[in-house]
């Protein structure tokens, strides 16, 4: 397995090289490859390359992208893929001598024309971050946008930006195959820089995704080779075990439980965010967090989670504040996460949740990103408040706070809405249809044939030219 950091002139090395280099990197879950480049006239700043079978953490990729990044155009575009593995590059890529069929070209004339820099192995969580990680780089918010949005604007080259591009990735039960999706997705990084090249401003580009699209088991080629499809298959159901939700019990009786895959917490601290993920110390078999100070009761619900060396912080803790109140308009019982509080060696800040986080008191509550940053769900408590200096972010977060019936969750409320701007699109689209139909019909209905005819035996009509 090869983790090697590259700074590459395109003027000296052919992308093929580049693309053959992806042959060798590894395939793991949590792993997502990211690309660098510059604009005509720059070049990324040499960093030292990881050691070969390393991947890149959070902390690592903030310093790779603050070196690579201190000599390059602070105009920012950043390619966000849902799903990319290195496997796409070897599959799509035209690796092999098919360059007719790759369907990266625009990206690799881009890397032809600049330095670039690139990474095969990097973490998913640190991907999932770099929308942050290059805002505090540039000091500037991230705008989303599209090539016909990014057409109708004028950039100036002295002003920080950071333009975020979302790219979607779809499998072969999709409508679209993957390839056709990917060779749509480098015609946007075409469009994009073509409109960057037609205002003349120069501009770092990054290309990376938020989750690998392939998960692939690390092992040599000989051990592929005599292993069984039955063994292989048990291995992946092992590592891929989910780990049990944390249980809090009173008199004997789970009465809280808590999932979360990751449990990020970030302080701004001399001008950049530094971050400590403490699910690793609360979930997981022979994990046993600190609970002390939590309570429940029929209406109350108070988590603990107690935890030290956290930050260069003694002693720290993580408390989720639930209640239980019965509204008449639903004629239910809900219940919400009202606050959630960071003590931190005699400091504290506290966060809003109840607006966005809740769900019916006899279901637990589900959602794949809480997060006080992008698209937040919790909100300081003040603007004098601590918590204007902290970010919390957990993935794949569930909460039961009430009514827990053993060891497992119940039916989940997910965050995410049922009503998406794709349903409400096709509800109303169809609405006027019906209603047109309906229009119509009723306008059929009205006609009426004639009930009187003219008699051909009988006098003619007579009709009067003048009065």
């Amino acid at each position: 397995k090869m983790a090697a950091l590259r700074t590459v002139s395109g003027n000296t090395r052919m992308i093929s090289l580049f693309l053959l280099c992806v042959i060798a990197a590894a395939k793991s879950d949590e792993q997502v490859p990211l690309v660098a480049w510059a604009s005509d006239g720059f070049a990324l700043s040499p960093v030292n390359a990881p050691s070969a079978g390393h991947t890149v953490s959070v902390e690592e990729l903030e310093s790779h992208l603050s070196t690579a990044l201190s000599t390059t155009p602070h105009n920012l575009l950043l390619f966000l893929q849902d799903k990319l593995s290195v496997d796409d590059f070897t599959l799509y890529g035209g690796v092999f001598g098919n360059k007719q069929d790759s369907v990266f070209q625009n990206l690799e004339a881009a890397l032809l024309s600049s330095s670039s820099l690139w990474l095969p192995s990097v973490s998913s969580s640190a991907t999932a971050l770099v929308s942050t990680l290059l805002q505090n780089q540039i000091d500037a918010a991230p705008l989303y946008m599209n090539p016909d949005t990014l057409a109708q604007l004028r950039l100036n080259a002295s002003v920080a930006a950071l333009l975020v591009f979302r790219l979607p990735y779809s499998g072969g039960a999709d409508m679209m195959s993957t390839k056709e999706v990917l060779s749509g997705n480098d015609e946007v990084i075409g469009q994009v820089l073509s409109i960057m090249k037609a205002q003349s401003v120069p501009y770092t580009a990054v290309f990376t995704a938020l989750w690998p699209s392939r998960v692939l088991e690390e092992a040599s080629p000989a051990v592929h080779s005599v292993w069984s499809r039955s063994l292989l298959q048990s291995r992946r159901e092992e590592t891929t075990a989910p780990k049990p939700p944390l249980e809090f019990k009173e008199k004997g009786s789970t009465c809280i439980l808590l999932w979360a895959e990751k449990l990020v917490v970030s302080q701004y601290r001399s001008g950049k965010w530094e971050r400590h993920d403490l699910a690793p110390k609360t979930f997981g078999e022979g994990v046993e967090p600190n609970l002390s100070g939590s309570s429940c009761n029929e209406t109350h619900s108070r988590l603990v989670l107690n935890y030290e060396d956290v930050l260069n912080y003694r002693s720290f803790k993580l408390i989720f504040v639930m209640n239980r109140r019965h509204y008449k308009v639903s004629a239910r019982h809900w219940f919400t996460m009202d606050l959630v509080h960071l003590d931190y060696d005699g400091k504290n800040a506290t966060f809003n949740g109840s607006r966005y986080i809740y769900a019916p008191a006899e279901y637990s509550y589900r959602c794949e990103s809480v997060s006080s940053s992008r698209y937040p769900q919790l909100s300081p408590h003040s603007d004098k408040d601590n918590a204007n200096d902290w970010q919390i972010s957990f993935h794949d977060f569930q909460i039961q706070g009430f009514n827990v019936a053993g060891k497992d969750f119940s039916y989940a409320s997910d965050c995410a809405s049922f009503f998406t701007p794709g349903i409400w699109m096709g509800l109303v689209t169809s609405l006027l249809m019906v209603l047109v139909l309906t229009y119509g019909l009723h306008m059929i209905m009205q006609l009426r044939t004639m009930d009187r005819f003219d008699d051909p035996k009988g006098p003619a009509i007579s009709v009067p030219q003048t009065e």
